[in-house]
């Protein structure tokens, strides 16, 4: 198991979403870095790890993977429609 590390940016945007009603957890974080149904790289080599959260959302996680370490950049929720093709 790897340690996760929130960034004060996911922290803040976590609450910012809280205000938009959308909850997000840090173990919901953690099980998408875990066991994603998809990954794809991202900006300066990071990792955007996504799950399903219902039948029309996906949440993205962005991290940085340092040796047994996750440092959480941002999250973000998006349509499955656009995030779930392959």
């Amino acid at each position: 198991m790897i340690e996760i590390e929130l960034t004060n940016h996911c922290l803040l945007k976590i609450d910012i979403l809280a205000e938009h009603g959308v909850s997000i957890s840090k173990e919901l974080i953690i099980d998408i870095i875990n066991n994603p149904t998809k990954t794809e790289s991202g900006y300066k080599n990071r990792i955007i790890a996504q799950k399903e959260t219902d039948d029309t959302h996906v949440l993205r996680v962005v991290y940085e993977k340092e040796l047994n370490k996750a440092k959480v950049i941002t999250v973000y929720p998006g349509r499955r429609e656009r995030y779930a093709k392959d």
